[in-house]
């Protein structure tokens, strides 16, 4: 991931930010928006920010990665592919739902 540093980051306008009015989860290229995705679904599980706040991030990110609505490779249209779960033994595991 590019260095973004406080003077790039302070130029960069609000539509460049997962979070506009807040500034936050910026997606300059694809590997900011990539991070702001795998963040924000961990903030999410958290219960730090909502699902649909979870949504908007990764909706924005998608643009910025150029990707499709609905074009997920799971084939389920409401399981993401950066969606975890957590497993009986504690740990997190990327699930793969097909």
């Amino acid at each position: 991931m590019a260095n973004l540093t406080v003077a790039r980051r302070n130029k960069l306008p609000k539509s460049s930010f997962g979070e506009p009015g807040e500034r936050k989860y910026p997606m300059p290229d694809a590997s900011h928006a990539r991070n702001a995705k795998t963040r924000a679904s961990e903030m999410e599980h958290k219960g730090k920010i909502s699902e649909a706040t979870e949504h908007k991030i990764d909706a924005k990110a998608d643009r910025v990665l150029g990707k499709r609505k609905g074009n997920n490779p799971h084939g389920n249209p409401g399981h993401h592919a950066s969606t975890r779960d957590y497993e009986h033994d504690g740990y997190m595991h990327t699930s793969e739902h097909r």
